[in-house]
């Protein structure tokens, strides 16, 4: 396995030896390859399906990402179910925002947004569901609409 040499500031290496300490890992190495895998891999293909819920501060001093950060939402209105917007103080709002669509589109998306410049502690929770196609009755006649059903993994 090759060996490589990182630096690291000491309130970072101490938040990674409590984080080895919850985990269980067995030394720095094991921490560090098991945080990478959870940020960089996830064992699904890009068409499988999802929600993702995506968190981030916006400075909204930022020139034009007021508007930019609305647009791009806009822009996949087909994945976009919902955003709300907390202010925070006079310049920033920190936002939460529910996509659904297909893991790579969200993804995407999610990553877009949280390299634009203004935006800062970007954050993506994805929870794997599949689609279905139900027909039944809510006190009326019968209909057909699909349901989201979660599942327990891609």
């Amino acid at each position: 396995m090759p060996r490589i040499t990182v630096s690291i500031e000491d309130h970072l290496l101490a938040e990674l030896d409590a984080y080895m300490d919850r985990s269980g890992a067995t030394n720095r190495s094991e921490a560090v390859r098991e945080l990478i895998r959870r940020s960089l891999g996830r064992d699904a293909p890009d068409d499988a399906e999802c929600i993702g819920v995506l968190s981030y501060a916006l400075e909204l001093s930022t020139r034009d990402l007021s508007r930019r950060v609305p647009q791009n939402r806009h822009a996949r209105h087909d994945q976009a179910v919902a955003t709300i917007s907390v202010p925070i103080d006079h310049d920033v709002a920190v936002e939460v925002t529910v996509m659904r669509g297909a893991l790579g589109g969200v993804e995407d998306f999610a990553n877009g947004l949280f390299s634009e410049r203004g935006v800062r502690h970007g954050r993506l929770a994805l929870i794997p569901v599949e689609t279905t196609r139900d027909v039944h009755s809510h006190g009326g006649a019968p209909h057909a609409h699909a349901h989201y059903k979660i599942r327990d993994g891609f």
